[in-house]
């Protein structure tokens, strides 16, 4: 089955230059970097899939912004229209700008996790896991089944699995639930908005905040304005976010913006104390460790995210490089998720076991091959040296506006090729890792067998 690729509804003003590496190139970049993609230089990657993480390609009037950007310490005109861009968004009163998402993830936790607390979710990500283990916490998923049955044609598999959520409200002491949209662990899967009203429920019953992860609330909105309500997408938005008693955000995902994030809320209390740990760690409640330029330009592009042309060929990119794998006999999740395409691991190298980490050893191949940097989601990122995690995944997450479809098919026409000869590859083992957040700075080697040449 053929797949379209979708139109770009933008003109390209402005290029980056990409040096074009040989494999000899990046066979030396591998060995220096020890095998982690973490660590090869931005120079001699050709197509940078490693996260859509503040990537993306401004736009003019993104650029325009930060040029008018108000330099205040303190009560800047960019923090003002930041500020009215986000409550007329969200709804929430409070909102607070940090430097980056996991900063919201840090200060809150601080506040609000104690030794024994559990956190429940759909699935929390590795700098979520972290901070909350950090303050004490143990982080629980909750995610649907269907999450990892990668054929599976489920459209809503970020859900949460509310028999699962129910025991541990009911067991153990909870300060929150969390939820993520949309479900990055898992696939860049949608959560619904049936599944949302429902947790926002159980919590409500139990007098329990719930807050969301909104990385890519735009995306996941879309998916429920095409899946499930048919409302305006920013109808959507709003309508997740009443739900909610706050947010977490990374503005470098659907914040359209290099850097930035924020935590927004109702309860006065509660943003008091983040705003007081803000002043020590990060900066004054007005600017939260950020250019205030840097504030104009997000406020611009929490605006175009919201733009239905602008998602549509957006979750249509990801869609038409997933089809071209999938069609090839590549195993990737299936439906397409909104800002990654995930190839299962395990089914593409089934001769490679969880603990030789499937996933670095398909990551470093596509590198090698390509100069295509992509990221590792499996046992390498969420090990814990007793059990592999129930999937190894590689994304290829897809910066926003910032590569062309005839990118994607270099990216489809290489993971082919390598699907071809998967049985040649090696297992991988580490060779150094740090205690926690491992996959950012681990160095790995390849497992050679006995008798065979290295």
């Amino acid at each position: 089955m053929a797949h379209a690729a979708p139109f770009e509804p933008f003109r390209i003003k402005s290029i980056e230059h990409i040096r074009m590496t040989t494999r000899e190139e990046r066979a030396e970049a591998l060995e220096k970097a020890g095998n982690n993609l973490f660590a090869i230089p931005s120079e001699m990657v050709l197509v940078d899939l490693l996260t859509d993480s503040g990537g993306a390609a401004m736009s003019d009037a993104q650029w325009g912004a930060l040029m008018m950007g108000d330099e205040a310490y303190a009560g800047s005109k960019s923090f003002a229209k930041f500020e009215a861009t986000v409550r007329g968004i969200t709804g929430f009163h409070h909102v607070i700008p940090v430097h980056q998402g996991r900063a919201a993830e840090h200060i809150l936790f601080s506040q609000i996790v104690k030794p024994g607390d559990v956190i429940p979710s759909n699935s929390h990500f590795d700098t979520t896991r972290a901070n909350i283990m950090a303050a004490g916490g143990k982080p629980v998923d909750c995610v649907c089944e269907c999450a990892f049955e990668a054929e599976h044609p489920c459209v809503s598999k970020g859900n949460v699995y509310l028999p699962k959520l129910r025991r541990v409200l009911d067991t153990e002491r909870v300060p929150f639930v969390m939820c993520t949209v949309t479900n990055n662990a898992g696939g860049g899967q949608p959560v619904s908005l049936s599944d949302l009203q429902a947790v926002s429920a159980e919590c409500r019953k139990r007098k329990i905040p719930f807050y969301l992860d909104a990385c890519r609330f735009a995306e996941n909105a879309w998916f429920i304005s095409r899946n499930e309500d048919p409302r305006p997408v920013r109808e959507i938005a709003r309508a997740m976010f009443d739900l909610a008693d706050g947010a977490t955000m990374s503005c470098k995902k659907d914040g359209l913006s290099n850097t930035g994030g924020f935590f927004a809320c109702r309860d006065e209390g509660l943003a008091e104390k983040f705003k007081q740990r803000l002043i020590l760690v990060e900066g004054f409640p007005t600017y939260g460790g950020l250019a205030r330029r840097d504030l104009a330009a997000i406020a611009v592009g929490l605006e175009e995210v919201l733009d239905e042309d602008y998602l549509r060929y957006r979750v249509g990119q990801v869609a038409y490089l997933a089809g071209r794998l999938h069609d090839a006999g590549v195993p990737v999740i299936q439906p397409a998720g909104g800002h990654a395409v995930f190839i299962d691991a395990r089914a593409f190298l089934p001769h490679i076991p969880p603990p030789q980490f499937p996933g670095q050893v398909l990551a470093v191949a596509l590198y090698l091959e390509s100069g295509v940097r992509s990221c590792e989601i499996g046992t390498l990122m969420f090990g814990d040296g007793v059990a592999p995690p129930r999937m190894d995944l590689v994304r290829l997450a897809i910066p926003r506006r910032a590569y062309t479809n005839t990118h994607m098919d270099y990216v489809a026409d290489h993971i082919i090729a390598l699907h071809h000869r998967a049985a040649q590859m090696r297992g991988l083992r580490i060779v150094q890792q740090a205690a926690a957040l491992r996959h950012f700075t681990a160095r790995l080697e390849e497992i050679v067998p006995t008798g065979a040449k290295a």
